[in-house]
């Protein structure tokens, strides 16, 4: 039974079924679909609301940890100088598909597209872990340099969010940030008196974090974000991203262990939310996202990992320009952030569906990826 519980996390097979469940939905029943989505569904709150804005809390979360145990001793990005090159490379993945998303809507596009921009920044970090893997094996260094740069421009999509992307009839309010920064400081005083139950982290330093963030009408689902740095960790890191130690059971690692298989069955839940568009819903801002994504992303993630080796940030040890050519087509799936940033980016349901139809469509970086590793003769590590 745990074998088939791990295959189907390893295979993101509960996203994956919550997509077809809303697309399905969606165009047998668009509107009873609409009616589950926006309508109360549980104490008031509709279950759109639930999955974005609470359950994509823990996502976010999770993603946290990873990166919080890259930077210990040991781990992916410890010393500094090797994030740099996969840094830059995530440097290039945000502002190519800008610049790629704005030369194609002068083009195609009309000035009702241009607030679609943000979409094409995004990685999914799933599948394109999935996708890497099966491209390169399970101990290739371009898994763990990919999982980073999908983290962090994934980080930097929510960011554009909150910034770019304020509801005119709430304007940001950044006083109620004090909350968050209370949140931390609570995680920090937790962490001084030494509590090694991740619980009172959760409460008394996630709540106030998720409700400042909320009320200052910024995206809450990254209030743990600013918490789980936090929670006690071990001093060293044996292991690369997505990897769990077994001998490793310090807070942070309980947190992971206990709410990643929530987390990765959960997806389900997001799938359903978000993917419910109907099949007809392709337009131009459909191409816009998907050339933005695909094109995008692997001309800016390519040119500045070569770039940041020419500058003397070297790439992984036993990572070439082909990998790093792979790697950024396997960045060009967005999905799961871009199917996000799709529902924040258009208020017009009609284009909003076609937004989010590029999103999904970008699954077929990972098609492209096989097809060409197998061209440049790529082979598996582990």
């Amino acid at each position: 039974m745990r074998k088939k519980i791990n295959m189907l996390r390893e295979f993101s097979i509960p996203m994956i079924a919550g997509v077809i469940a809303a697309l399905f939905w969606a165009n047998l029943d668009p509107a009873g679909y609409q009616h589950f989505n926006r309508d109360p569904f549980l104490g008031g709150l509709n279950f759109h609301f639930i999955t974005n804005e609470l359950f994509m809390v823990f996502f976010f979360g999770i993603a946290a940890v990873e990166i919080t145990q890259s930077c210990l001793p040991g781990g992916d990005i410890n010393p500094p100088r090797k994030a740099v090159n996969p840094l830059l490379a995530t440097m290039g993945g945000v502002l190519a598909p800008i610049l790629v998303y704005f030369t194609l809507n002068r083009c195609i596009g009309s000035a009702d597209f241009v607030n679609g921009w943000a979409i094409p920044t995004a990685t999914d970090i799933a599948l394109a872990w999935l996708t890497a893997r099966l491209v390169f094996g399970n101990n290739h260094p371009v898994i763990a340099y990919l999982l980073l740069l999908a983290i962090a421009d994934d980080a930097i999509g929510l960011a554009i969010i909150a910034i770019f992307y304020p509801d005119p009839a709430f304007p940001v309010q950044p006083l109620w940030l004090l909350l968050t920064v209370a949140g931390m400081t609570a995680g920090y005083l937790l962490r001084r008196c030494r509590f090694r139950n991740y619980w009172p982290y959760i409460i008394l330093g996630g709540v106030p974090s998720w409700m400042g963030l909320h009320s200052a009408h910024l995206h809450p689902a990254l209030a743990l974000v600013f918490i789980v740095p936090f929670l006690p960790h071990s001093m060293k890191e044996t292991k690369h991203l997505f990897e769990e130690d077994p001998d490793d059971f310090s807070t942070l690692a309980r947190f992971e262990s206990e709410w990643k298989i929530v987390v990765d069955f959960g997806l389900f839940m997001f799938g359903l939310a978000n993917a419910g568009v109907q099949l007809t819903a392709i337009g131009t801002v459909t191409w816009l996202v998907f050339f933005s994504l695909l094109g995008g992303k692997t001309i800016g993630i390519f040119v500045m990992g070569c770039l940041g080796e020419k500058l003397g940030f070297a790439l992984p040890d036993g990572m070439n320009y082909r990998d790093l050519l792979i790697a950024g087509i396997i960045a060009g799936i967005g999905f799961t952030v871009a199917l996000f940033v799709a529902g924040e980016a258009f208020v017009d349901p009609a284009i909003q569906g076609t937004a989010k139809m590029g999103a999904m469509l970008s699954i077929l970086a990972a098609l492209l990826a096989v097809v060409l590793a197998r061209i440049l003769r790529i082979k598996k590590v582990g």
